[in-house]
């Protein structure tokens, strides 16, 4: 027998059970893996969507937050980007206290999880979860009521999937905006807001380590609720920061002397008018950016509020500001008191139409300018007239007499404003402001009449601010834009009147009396005062802004005694004050303006006459140059619409064909009209001459300035 033959076949039999074994083991390891992987399979898509989901925030130009809207369950989550609207410190305090290593494993930091499994068998139970900022964002994506190992593994598998299709920025910004700090408050930006009053752009030490310390166990922590709680966790955070070299010592113990907040602070709720008005126009947007001015808004909101019960129950402030080159509005007060229901706080009443009272005056005198009836250094007669059955009074039931149509307009007089519209013609007036953006109402049945320059007429005060912005603008409005990014894009302007006539306008009304105790020359401002003492007004502009006041009852009940220069002025008056800002300068004469007193006037121009009451035509048969007159100065150098720099000569009687001379050259003949352009030679003294077919002449010499 041979020594092979004498071993027994033990090793063969061995070797098939171990490749049994480990064919089972492989049986085994692909059901577990086919199984994992159904299950995996069978968690479905991550709910990105729903997690998306945030509230709604209006903010103002600068992207400053105007009011939040809560979600439709109740809680306040608000948009929130890691690099623009939270403070680096946060972020850094943050990722040292729960993921040190966020931006260097996958989602499933292999150390922590090995730390929290080693507690977990040494001491029998979870100590700490191990859980990475992905790992809790998918806590926070899928809820769980219950901490276990399943829900350990399903985090895990979630945090990968969503490594693999967010980056590290876009998950951050995603916890930051889902982390729970209590009752409805989701995120850092609604947390930073309700518990200390400001965005988290800016946040102390102490204020940082509360923030990070109360998403552990937002519920037992809530500041309103346990603050002793919050303050221990606080200084948890702190503690631990000083032992592992983030912190030092030192600025741990100052952030510990800072007392927690007891007290969780409303969301702001600036300009509730505007924001409600842009939610219902602007749908499916989670940023919604306003033209408004936060600062602005806010300073106006205060002194509405400090004016109406200084003017007694029941009375509302209402004010528009707006930017004269865009457009923009800057602030919109649509009441004193938004929760007021006594004063109809949630009533806009920018946009409420009321009667106007005398606000619509400077229209009147700017198409009177236009159409050359009159000039500001015109005299006009301010005595008792009656046309027909209408008989208009001023407002202190006296006359004045004999005054220029400065002082008139300047002193709001009612006589020559209602004479002025009858040559005019009530119905242009009403075309030429519909036309500029002026949606003027009529009472059912009526058409536009007299009585329209003293307030027989409806008008919004944000319309009524748009046409006022057309003097500053010299001559053009631009429709009035409060939702940026909304399909408005810039619109053409609109013409409400001629470029010189609106530089007459503000001129003049940059003369008005001020009100006690206000500067003069500041501001170019009309008031009104509507029959019955139901509505004072006062809109006024400098070269940069246009602003309109309304003081009044929302119901449209009297208020003795309530007039525009008393109660609208000095609101009007403040709102620039609290602008910020020192008024602006208006334009500069535009090209053709016509700066001379009444004596140097053309005849025609020298007293305004009714309609019918004429110039005797005898005086002027001779031949005469009616513009420019002699002795006056002409800014010539800003140019103007059409020929800029060319300067308009007119003339009344002669005989055609006419020669026109420049200092003594002839330049060429007038048209039909007696008129003719001519270009100055230059800035100085220009001697103008006109010769008709007879040899008759006239000359005049001018200043060009």
């Amino acid at each position: 027998m041979t020594v092979s033959e004498a071993i027994p076949a033990k090793p063969r039999r061995r070797w098939r059970w171990w490749t049994r074994a480990a064919l089972a083991s492989a049986v085994v390891a692909l059901v577990a893996a086919a199984g994992f992987a159904w299950w995996v399979r069978s968690l479905g898509p991550l709910p990105f969507e729903a997690a998306r989901q945030v509230s709604t925030t209006v903010v103002d130009r600068h992207g400053k937050l105007l009011r939040a809207f809560a979600m439709a369950d109740g809680r306040w989550r608000l948009p929130v980007d890691a690099k623009t609207d939270v403070d680096p410190g946060y972020v850094a305090l943050l990722l040292a206290y729960e993921d040190q290593r966020f931006r260097d494993h996958g989602g499933v930091d292999p150390w922590a999880l090995g730390r929290a499994a080693f507690q977990w068998v040494t001491r029998g139970h979870i100590v700490s979860g191990g859980s990475t900022i992905t790992m809790q964002l998918a806590r926070l994506m899928e809820p769980r009521r219950r901490r276990s190992l399943y829900a350990k593994l399903h985090q895990i598998v979630r945090a990968v999937e969503i490594e693999r299709q967010l980056d590290k920025d876009q998950i951050l910004n995603l916890y930051l905006a889902l982390a729970p700090f209590g009752g409805n408050l989701e995120g850092v930006r609604a947390a930073a807001i309700a518990y200390f009053g400001k965005e988290p752009k800016r946040l102390s030490l102490a204020e940082a380590a509360l923030l990070v310390a109360l998403p552990q166990s937002p519920e037992t922590r809530r500041i309103d609720r346990h603050p002793q709680a919050a303050r221990a966790a606080r200084d948890r955070v702190l503690d631990r920061m000083v032992a592992e070299g983030k912190v030092s010592a030192e600025d741990a113990a100052q952030a510990k002397a800072v007392p927690v907040p007891r007290v969780r602070r409303p969301m702001p709720l600036l300009a509730p008018h505007s924001a409600e008005r842009a939610m219902a126009v602007v749908r499916d947007k989670a940023t919604i950016r306003l033209t408004l001015d936060a600062g602005l808004q806010r300073a106006l909101e205060a002194l509405a509020r400090d004016r109406a019960a200084a003017l007694g129950p029941d009375v509302s402030v209402a004010i528009v500001a707006v930017d004269n080159s865009s457009g923009d509005i800057l602030a919109r007060v649509g009441s004193s008191d938004y929760f007021d229901a006594g004063r109809a706080g949630q009533v806009d009443m920018t946009r409420a139409v009321r009667s106007p009272g005398s606000t619509l005056k400077p229209f009147i005198y700017g198409l009177a300018f236009e159409d050359g009836v009159v000039h500001p250094e015109s005299l006009i007669d301010d005595r008792p007239v009656r046309y027909g059955a209408y008989a208009p009074e001023n407002f202190d039931m006296t006359f004045q007499g004999t005054v220029t149509v400065r002082h008139a307009l300047q002193m709001s007089l009612n006589v020559p404003a209602v004479a002025l519209l009858d040559r005019v013609g009530a119905s242009r007036l009403t075309s030429r402001l519909k036309q500029a953006g002026g949606r003027l109402v009529l009472p059912p049945g009526e058409v536009p009449g007299l009585a329209m320059g003293l307030g027989g007429v409806g008008v919004t005060l944000q319309d009524l601010v748009q046409l006022y912005s057309g003097f500053p603008r010299l001559g053009s409005t631009v429709p009035l834009r409060e939702i940026r990014g909304n399909g408005d894009g810039r619109a053409e302007p609109l013409r409400l009147m001629d470029r010189v006539a609106a530089w007459q306008v503000g001129n003049v009304l940059m003369g008005t009396p001020p009100p006690d105790n206000a500067a003069r020359n500041r501001i170019a401002f009309k008031t009104g005062t509507s029959y019955g003492y139901r509505d004072a007004w006062s809109v006024g502009f400098d070269g940069r802004m246009t602003v309109g006041v309304w003081v009044g009852r929302p119901d449209g009940a009297p208020v003795p005694g309530m007039v525009g220069r008393a109660s609208a002025a000095p609101i009007l008056f403040d709102a620039f004050a609290r602008s910020g800002k020192l008024p602006a300068p208006l334009p500069k004469p535009p090209h053709g303006t016509l700066i001379v007193g009444n004596a140097k006037l053309p005849l025609p121009l020298r007293r305004f006459r009714p309609a019918g009451d004429l110039v005797d035509p005898g005086a002027q048969r001779a031949l005469h140059i009616q513009f420019p007159p002699d002795g006056a100065r002409i800014d010539a150098t800003t140019g103007g619409q059409g020929d800029a720099g060319a300067l308009p000569v007119k003339v009344a009687g002669g005989v055609p064909p006419m020669t026109m001379l420049v200092n003594g050259v002839a330049v060429g003949p007038l048209d039909g009209r007696r008129q003719r352009l001519v270009a100055p030679p230059g800035p100085g003294f220009v001697r103008l001459t006109v010769m008709d077919a007879t040899g008759a002449a006239d000359t005049v010499v001018v200043r060009i300035q």
